[in-house]
């Protein structure tokens, strides 16, 4: 089934419980700080069910249509199928949805292609896999314990104040499950949230390693959001992309969940829990959904930075044509890397499928770590004092007396004055808005601190064939005394 946005709005209105700091919100769809979020998910809903999308979007299997990001590769074509509708399903945010539907559904999808790393929970999973690709579900995810309750020691002794989730009973029907996790992003808007461990555990944190999946609405589950950036949004003018792309995070609470057995993937098993996501190709599918959709969110960026210099009249500068090359070149390496990932797949975990190369895949990563905040300070210093000399909101462009002023004062060479303000107040919005600060901690925390991210990169690196080009040169490095009687013995 490819649901309608119609349909995905509909199931928003399912008793969930959410909270914006004391409000208890009663219709995320209406209400100011989420209802173009969620209309935002819809349109992506839409613009995947629409027929004349369907080479794009959607593949066909036994008779059915599903989403293609629930596609299993067989081959590079398979992986670039998927690549590509992950590409144009980010289009429309621009990359800043960085926990799209086909973000989650990825990563189950790549472990659906090893189901027998989960032992007695495979058909699980392979069932869970099914329930989402069949009902087109948005999946979110919360897979890190909560910071307040990393002193394992202090936790050993105060077992009922540990506020990580974790299992506190078991029955012949499931778990009960209490205690929160971080960072449920998108959590809000999602049909389900996939609650895990990415982190390493320590053998005794058994309770704490369960891994499963409820339905936002589940009762005693309730979402507890930070600040909605839409909400205090003026206009689309004035807040471009936080009026309408805040995905938003929130911290899930679990307070004595029960969750069905069949629901649960993984179970007093601290290594199972995090290996999840590197033993089957779950992270691979998903963070090359991470890769593309931060390669969309660079070309606004890039595009971005030339008209801030066009609008400043900065563009005939020889050093500003030097630091657009810069940008366009990072570009150009994110996409090719991306590439890479496809034209040098791998037979992985079997000889029955493909998954993106994952050494690539992880440099992707690594490369948005590190050069995200790169990119936005190099568009402020592009921008200067720019993004603060226009008026405070568009009303001067509409107000009777006011906007000829404007419209006279501010106007320049390099373009008319609310073409001017629309730039600067984009650019703003992308380098300067608490929006703007929130997506550079996301780039730079959403797969992990850089540490993590570049352990996968140790991990995955071809160590032994780096090591052998040294040694092929130690080898026939000798002394140069060895080297004269070396010579002696070739010459005999």
């Amino acid at each position: 089934m490819l649901r309608t946005g119609q349909d995905y709005l509909e199931s928003l209105r399912d008793g969930r419980t959410v909270y914006l700091g004391s409000e208890k919100v009663d219709d995320v769809t209406t209400h100011p700080a989420f209802k173009n979020a969620a209309r935002t998910v819809a349109d992506f809903y839409d613009m995947k069910a629409d027929p004349a999308n369907r080479d794009v979007m959607a593949f066909e299997e036994d008779g059915q249509h599903y989403s293609m990001y629930y596609k299993k590769a067989r081959n590079a074509a398979d992986l670039a199928l998927r690549s590509a509708c992950h590409r144009a399903l980010a289009a429309p945010s621009h990359g800043f949805l960085g926990r799209s539907p086909d973000y989650i559904a990825s990563f189950v999808t790549g472990m659906a292609i090893k189901p027998d790393f989960f032992g007695e929970q495979a058909d699980n999973l392979t069932s869970f896999y099914n329930h989402m690709r069949s009902n087109d579900l948005y999946a979110a995810h919360a897979i890190v314990s909560p910071q307040g309750s990393r002193d394992p020691q202090y936790y050993q002794v105060n077992t009922a104040e540990n506020p990580s989730c974790r299992v506190v009973k078991e029955t012949d029907a499931g778990v009960i499950v209490r205690g929160m996790k971080m960072l449920a992003t998108g959590g809000i808007l999602a049909d389900e949230c996939w609650v895990g461990n990415i982190l390493p555990l320590a053998p005794e944190a058994k309770s704490e390693s369960v891994t499963f999946s409820v339905p936002i609405a589940t009762p005693g589950v309730s979402l507890w959001s930070r600040t909605s950036f839409e909400q205090n949004a003026k206009s689309t003018f004035d807040a471009p992309m936080s009026s309408h792309f805040d995905e938003t995070d929130s911290m899930i609470l679990f307070e004595d969940v029960f969750v069905p057995w069949e629901r649960v993937f993984v179970h007093n098993d601290p290594m199972k829990s995090r290996g999840l996501y590197i033993q089957t190709p779950a992270h691979s599918y998903g963070n090359h959904h991470s890769n593309v959709r931060m390669l969309v969110k660079l070309q606004l960026l890039v595009g971005l930075a030339s008209r801030v210099a066009e609008t400043n009249g900065a563009h005939k500068v020889p050093a500003v044509a030097e630091t657009l090359g810069r940008l366009a070149a990072l570009e150009g390496l994110l996409e090719g890397n991306i590439a890479g990932q496809i034209y040098a797949c791998e037979n992985w975990p079997n000889p029955d499928y493909v998954t993106y190369n994952r050494r690539m895949m992880y440099a992707g990563l690594n490369w948005g770590v590190e050069h995200y905040s790169e990119v936005i300070d190099t568009i402020r210093t592009l921008c200067g004092g720019g993004v603060l000399q226009f008026p405070a909101d568009a009303s001067v462009a509409e107000h009777p007396e006011m906007a000829e002023r404007f419209r006279t004062f501010w106007h320049s060479p390099n373009g008319e004055a609310v073409e001017r303000m629309k730039v600067f107040k984009l650019a703003w919005d992308l380098v300067g808005s608490e929006f703007a600060g929130r997506h550079q901690q996301y780039e730079k925390f959403f797969p992990g601190a850089s540490f993590i991210v570049r352990g996968h990169n140790f991990r995955e690196a071809p160590w032994d064939e780096f090591h052998s080009r040294v040694d092929s040169i130690l080898d026939r490095m000798v002394l140069p005394s060895q080297e004269g009687s070396d010579m002696l013995m070739a010459a005999e």
